[in-house]
């Protein structure tokens, strides 16, 4: 009997987590973060999630660089953004371990 409303206490804790996870992804969704290349030729932004949601170029630069040139720009761009939407991500979590596990902190 103790045995299953300690289960029953469990699966409703295991519950309320799952709920404040996917709220915190849904913030993470609508939080955005640029990257940019060093030569600004390439702009990246990403979601708190980590997916990139857009990839823009500077036309003037574009025109002239090399194919090269471009890859790196796109990568550099895209590193620095997911690195950001990274420790943001980070960073939600871990308030929501603090708010979920009290005295984990202290």
């Amino acid at each position: 009997m103790l045995g299953n409303l300690l289960n029953k206490k469990m699966m409703g804790k295991m519950g309320e987590m799952q709920q404040q996870m996917d709220a915190i992804k849904e913030k993470l969704n609508t939080i955005q973060v640029i990257g940019q290349s060093d030569n600004q030729l390439c702009k990246v932004v990403a979601n708190g999630n980590r997916l990139i949601v857009e990839v823009s170029f500077n036309e003037s630069q574009y025109n002239s660089a090399s194919k090269e040139e471009i890859q790196k720009a796109m990568i550099e761009a895209s590193n620095r953004a997911l690195e950001q939407a990274a420790r943001i991500e980070q960073s939600e979590m871990s308030h929501a371990a603090m708010s979920m596990l009290p005295g984990l902190g202290s």
